[in-house]
């Protein structure tokens, strides 16, 4: 059983079958109190099904980690459609699309998904292929960020930018060299693209951009961290939007 297939822990298991995405419990067999019998009750109304497991079987599963007494299998995340995402910023005025090109930080991606939901981003969007997806650290970084914001996986990126320019939306990247962040015109439909980490935005995707935009910076360091870029420009379609 792949790791990624699993939660445990009290307050995992119990948000993971809050938000339906348990498959089946398991429960260390000589186990008593509140606990068992709030996650027992949550998991007969959320119709999982529970199997009394020994404690050694349950540190099998779990690699050795503290799970608690408790393990619960959970189904792969549901993605949103990019149409569904697409018909959500059509009933907004200023919309944001994030694409994040090729992030492999789980604890990165997370802080992005937490960031974009306090700044109202319409949904994210992600390559299926050489990126990070959600993950059960993701989901906890993002801290339930994921249960508010559609998600889309795409196979093709390039192709995805052709819909959304096709669809009115203006595109743009992060660069060292661009328009300064705080000289953004950040009116109409907008997608912001995240490169990855080290790299950046791959090269057939940067010829797709309409306007490249830097965040101004003193100091040594020559550039921000990819959690940290994507929260500062968020915000600056977000305070323009107030």
């Amino acid at each position: 059983m792949e790791n990624n297939d699993i939660v445990y822990g009290v307050h995992a298991v119990i948000e993971s079958l809050q938000a339906n995405t348990g498959n089946k419990l398991y429960v260390q067999d000589d186990l008593r109190g509140k606990n068992v019998d709030k996650i027992k009750a949550l998991a007969t109304e959320k119709k999982v099904s529970i199997s009394w497991t020994s404690k050694k079987a349950l540190s099998e599963m779990t690699q050795g980690a503290v799970h608690q007494g408790f393990v619960l299998r959970v189904s792969a995340y549901a993605y949103s459609e990019l149409e569904d995402i697409l018909a959500k910023a059509s009933q907004e005025e200023n919309p944001l699309i994030l694409i994040l090109d090729g992030l492999n930080d789980p604890h990165n991606f997370g802080s992005i998904l937490r960031t974009a939901d306090a700044t109202q981003v319409c949904g994210v969007i992600i390559p299926k292929h050489r990126a990070v997806g959600v993950t059960p650290v993701v989901a906890k970084t993002s801290t339930g960020a994921i249960e508010h914001l559609p998600i889309a996986r795409v196979t093709n990126l390039n192709q995805t930018v052709d819909k959304l320019k096709e669809a009115g939306f203006w595109i743009f990247g992060t660069d060292m060299d661009g328009t300064p962040s705080t000289k953004w015109n950040t009116s109409g439909k907008l997608a912001l693209i995240i490169g990855n980490e080290g790299k950046g935005i791959s090269a057939n995707l940067k010829k797709q951009v309409d306007e490249m935009i830097t965040i101004p910076m003193g100091g040594h360091v020559q550039s921000l961290n990819a959690s940290v870029a994507a929260a500062i420009l968020m915000y600056e379609v977000y305070r323009h939007r107030l």
